[in-house]
C-alpha cells in the first residue's frame, strides 16, 4: 500500500492527536523519517487512559505504529512507556518483539510525555528550538492516535474517545465513550461525584483547563477530566482571572528564578526563562516585548506555576500571555543561540510524579481507574465542528436528517488543515449551528 493511500485513509477516518492539541495525523505521516515513536508516557496526575488502552488493546496500538512506519519509511519503531505501568508493559511485550518494536521504559517523573523530553529520552536527539520532531527524522503519535489509525485502515472512522474520569468520583474509571457525550453522563457512569460542589479540570490539573460546566461534550482531544471539590486549593488558585494572576506576579515576584531552574525545556537546553517573563510584568509603562521573548519556547507544562514557585505565582500564565503577544507581533524567538545542550542538572532536577501529586494535595485521589467496557446509549451528543488543530469542519448535514453511526457529517476542504467529523451515534440531526452538530439518539 502506498504512502498516499495510507495517508488518505487516516485523513478520511478523522484521526488526530489524541493526547494534546489534536494535530491531524495524516500531515505527519506525509514525511519521510527514520524513527516513529508511540507516546504512551502519560504524565498528567490521576489520568490513566493511555495505560489502560495499552493494557487492553496492545495489538492495535502496535499495528498502528507499523502503519506509521510504513507510511513514513521509518526503520525504527519505539513505544515510550513508564516502567511503572507493569500490566501495560506486559501486554505490549506479548506483541511488540515479534513486530520489531522497541519498548523504551521511562521513569515516573513529570512531564515525561512532553514531545521534546520523550524524543530525547528515546533517541538521544534534541529537536531544534521552535522546531518539530520531523526535523530530526522522528514522528511522534499518541498511542490512542495509533489505535485509531489501525482501525482507520480497516475503514473504521473515529467516533469514540478513550478518557479517564477521576478525582472526587465514587469509581474512578477509564471509558471509551461516544464523541459528543456530556461530562455529566460520564460522571454518572463513574458512580457520581462524592462532593456536592465541584469543579472540573479538563485534560488534567497541570496542562488542562478549569470548567464548572458538566454539560460540556467529549471531543477528540479529551484525555480525561478530574473532579475536585470547589474549596480545593488548586481550584481556588486556577479560578483567578488572568489579569489578577499578572497583577499578583507584578507585585510579588522577587526573581528567585526557581521557575526557570525547574523548567523541563530549560533543563534540556532551550532558552526558556520564565523568571524573565515575570520580570516583564513590571514593564507596564514601557514595552515588555523584549522580555516576553523568553517565554516563546515554553511548552505550557505548568510545573513553574504549580510546583517550582515558592510564592505560588503564575509564571506559566505569564508565558502564555507572552506567546500570545509574540503571535500578535508576528515574531518568532529562538533564543540567543540555536545550539541546544542539556543542562548539567537536567536529570537531577526531574520532578517525580508522586512528589508533584503530594505537593498538589492529590495523593488522596490517586486510585486505579480501570477500563470499563460498556454499551452507550446517550439521548443526545454535541459534536463540535472544531475538535482539532486547524480549520473547523463544515457541516454536511442539515436539521432533521437521519444519520448512521460512522457517517461523515462534517468535513474540511482538502487545501486546509483538518479532518472530517463522523456521527458517533445513530439518530437524527436535532440542530446545526456555527459551532456544533447536535444529534438525538
Amino acid at each position: 500500500m502506498t504512502q498516499l493511500t495510507i495517508v488518505n485513509r487516516i485523513r478520511e477516518a478523522g484521526v488526530v492527536g489524541a493526547g494534546g492539541a489534536g494535530f491531524p495525523a495524516h500531515v505527519k505521516w506525509k514525511a519521510q523519517v527514520d524513527t516513529v515513536i508511540a507516546n504512551g508516557a502519560e504524565c498528567e496526575p490521576l489520568l490513566h487512559k493511555d495505560g489502560e488502552l495499552m493494557e487492553h488493546f496492545a495489538a492495535p496500538v502496535i499495528e498502528g505504529l507499523e502503519w506509521a512506519a510504513r507510511a513514513t519509511g521509518a526503520t525504527r519503531k519505539c513505544v515510550g512507556i513508564k516502567a511503572k505501568k507493569k500490566e501495560a508493559v506486559a501486554a505490549l511485550q506479548r506483541v511488540a518483539p515479534q513486530r520489531g518494536v522497541e519498548l523504551n521504559l521511562l521513569g515516573d517523573y513529570y512531564p515525561t510525555g512532553d514531545e521534546f523530553v520523550l524524543v530525547h529520552e528515546v533517541t538521544g536527539r534534541l529537536i531544534p528550538p521552535a522546531g518539530l520532531p520531523l526535523e530530526i527524522g522522528v514522528v511522534v503519535n499518541n498511542v490512542e492516535s495509533l489505535y485509531n489509525a489501525a482501525r482507520a485502515m480497516d475503514g473504521q472512522p473515529v467516533t469514540r474517545k478513550f478518557l479517564t474520569v477521576a478525582g472526587a468520583v465514587a469509581k474512578p474509571s477509564t471509558f471509551c465513550a461516544p464523541l459528543g457525550m456530556s461530562f455529566r453522563d460520564l460522571i454518572a457512569a463513574a458512580g457520581g461525584a462524592t462532593v456536592d460542589r465541584y469543579a472540573i479540570f479538563v485534560g488534567g490539573v497541570m496542562m488542562g483547563r478549569l470548567t464548572r460546566d458538566a454539560d460540556e461534550p467529549v471531543t477528540k482531544t479529551t484525555t480525561g477530566f478530574i473532579l475536585l471539590p470547589e474549596d480545593h486549593h488548586l481550584v481556588e488558585r486556577m479560578s483567578q482571572p488572568t489579569p489578577v494572576m499578572h497583577r499578583i506576579g507584578k507585585s510579588a515576584c522577587d526573581q528567585c528564578s526557581y521557575c526557570t531552574e525547574f523548567c523541563p525545556r530549560y533543563l534540556l537546553g532551550y532558552d526558556v526563562q520564565p523568571h524573565k517573563v515575570m520580570r516583564s510584568l513590571g514593564f507596564s509603562m514601557m514595552s515588555s516585548d523584549f522580555w516576553s521573548k523568553w517565554g516563546d519556547l515554553c511548552c505550557g507544562c505548568g510545573l513553574c506555576t504549580l510546583y517550582a514557585c515558592p510564592e505560588e505565582l503564575y509564571p506559566k500564565e505569564a508565558c502564555d500571555a507572552a506567546r500570545a503577544r509574540m503571535r500578535e507581533l508576528g515574531v518568532r524567538w529562538r533564543g540567543t543561540s540555536l545550539e541546544v545542550k542539556p543542562h548539567p542538572m537536567h536529570e537531577a532536577r526531574r520532578v517525580p510524579l508522586k512528589k508533584l501529586e503530594e505537593h498538589l494535595d492529590l495523593l488522596r485521589y490517586e486510585r486505579p481507574a480501570p477500563f470499563v467496557p460498556r454499551d452507550w446509549s446517550p439521548r443526545q451528543v454535541r459534536l463540535l465542528l472544531k475538535q482539532h488543530a486547524g480549520a473547523p469542519a463544515t457541516p454536511l448535514v442539515k436539521k432533521g436528517d437521519r444519520v448512521r453511526e460512522g457517517q461523515k457529517i462534517a468535513d474540511v476542504p482538502p487545501d486546509q488543515l483538518g479532518v472530517p467529523i463522523h456521527a458517533s451515534i445513530r439518530g437524527r440531526v436535532r440542530d446545526v449551528t456555527n459551532t456544533e452538530i447536535i444529534l438525538e439518539g
